[in-house]
């Protein structure tokens, strides 16, 4: 199996919800994992993100569908960590 252990992702977001709701929700729908959100740049309307999230198995499809439930919009994927487990 692959798995995806780091994603880190470029996300803008609107002001609401603030960046520890946003990091809270991601970091709740992936077991185990650990989610960094760092503001990179903010305008009068929305918020311009890294999102770093890192998990022993990351669901790439869910973290996506609750970043787009939140009003955000996922512009690009930075970087990516995987790994081959055998037997998983």
């Amino acid at each position: 199996m692959i798995a995806v252990k780091r994603v880190v992702l470029d996300v803008l977001k609107p002001h609401h919800p603030n960046a520890l709701e946003f990091c809270q929700a991601l970091s709740a729908v992936i077991k185990g994992s650990t989610v960094k959100v760092t503001v990179i740049a903010v305008d009068e309307k929305t918020e311009s993100l890294e999102v770093s999230v890192e998990a022993t198995l990351i669901d790439f499809d869910l973290l996506q569908d609750v970043i787009n439930k939140m009003g955000c919009a996922l512009h690009s994927i930075d970087e990516v960590e995987v790994k081959n487990e055998p037997n998983s």
